[in-house]
């Protein structure tokens, strides 16, 4: 299985901590920054079910900037090999 090194970059996870943070944030912003947040500083991988999560909400017209940019971070942790 090839390993994907790549880990969140300091300022997605600060501002993916932000985001768990505010009462305002959506579910799937909520969701997408744990999971950004919990790949940082870590050799963890993207799940496949959180793969699909991030690649629709970057298919969509319907989320924001802010939120693509969680969805992108997670996308590029996932498994090399899926």
């Amino acid at each position: 299985m090839a390993k994907n090194t790549k880990e969140t970059s300091t300022r997605v996870a600060s501002h993916a901590a932000e985001i768990l943070q505010d009462p305002n944030a959506s579910k799937i912003q909520k969701s997408l920054a744990g999971s950004a947040l919990s790949q940082s500083g870590s050799s963890k991988q993207t799940g496949a079910e959180m793969e699909t999560k991030a690649s629709k909400v970057l298919s969509s017209d319907k989320y924001s900037a802010e939120t693509k940019e969680l969805a992108a971070s997670v996308l590029s942790q996932s498994n090399k090999s899926r």
